[in-house]
């Protein structure tokens, strides 16, 4: 029977995590509404200056001066 009790505590304070998480997320967005600061938008690939920064590839310059 303390098992039973034990396992709604528990969801009840998952609940309230979630409830938390959520009203701290809202608090964002309304001080970036307030404040006018915009989110960027990641697309999850890397950029060329990422590439470039990494070391994977040449910057674009270097590899036309190669090619001429």
């Amino acid at each position: 029977m303390a098992r039973a009790s034990r396992m709604s505590v528990l969801k009840r304070k998952r609940e309230s995590e979630k409830a938390e998480k959520a009203a701290r997320k809202r608090e964002i967005r309304a001080q970036e509404k307030e404040f006018g600061k915009e989110k960027e938008v990641h697309s999850g690939e890397a950029s060329q200056e990422d590439l470039e920064a990494y070391g994977m590839v040449q910057p674009l310059d270097e590899e036309e001066e190669e090619t001429d």
